[in-house]
């Protein structure tokens, strides 16, 4: 099984003070934010505990689309990674996938993640065009959003949350 392809993109440096308290102003998010068209691929062979069939074994044995959206997600996450500031990432807060084709255990599927546009408050939520192909045939297509976060405050937030 192959590993993700990495992004075809160039690491921008950054100055400490891009990286400082100062650099969450609006300006600053805005000036270093990842450049539109970054791209990036994941390919995997479809396991079975991927499919219909792992949930409910009355399902056809046939890619998931969950895990399909998972390795959307993994893309688009990818793409970004190399341009984001040390220590950020990107969060999944939104997706708009039609699942076209259903296909076996066992397929090599390639999903593909492009950086379309910036939504939201200041900037922070990117927007991308993604697809999934096995071979010849697409078999999923669309959008989803991530957020751009810092895993600490981001877990500190989300265990607060916690019941």
């Amino acid at each position: 099984m192959k590993s993700p392809a990495r992004p075809k993109t160039t690491k921008r440096k950054r100055s400490s003070s891009q990286t400082s308290k100062a650099s969450h102003s609006p300006q600053a998010i805005h000036d270093r934010r990842p450049r539109l068209g970054l791209e990036a691929t994941v390919e995997k062979i479809v396991p079975p505990e991927w499919t219909l069939a792992a949930f409910d074994s009355r399902l056809p044995a046939v890619f998931a689309t969950p895990a399909m959206i998972g390795m959307m997600e993994m893309a688009a996450a990818s793409a970004v990674l190399p341009e984001l500031a040390q220590g950020e990432i990107t969060v999944g807060t939104r997706i708009e996938v039609d699942h076209l084709k259903a296909v076996p255990a066992g397929t090599l599927v390639r999903a593909m993640a492009r950086l379309v546009k910036y939504t939201g408050r200041n900037d922070r939520f990117l927007a991308f065009d993604v697809e999934a192909r096995a071979g010849e045939h697409v078999i999923g297509r669309g959008r989803v959003y991530r957020a751009i976060v810092e895993p600490a405050k981001f877990n500190s937030q989300a265990h607060e949350r916690k019941s």
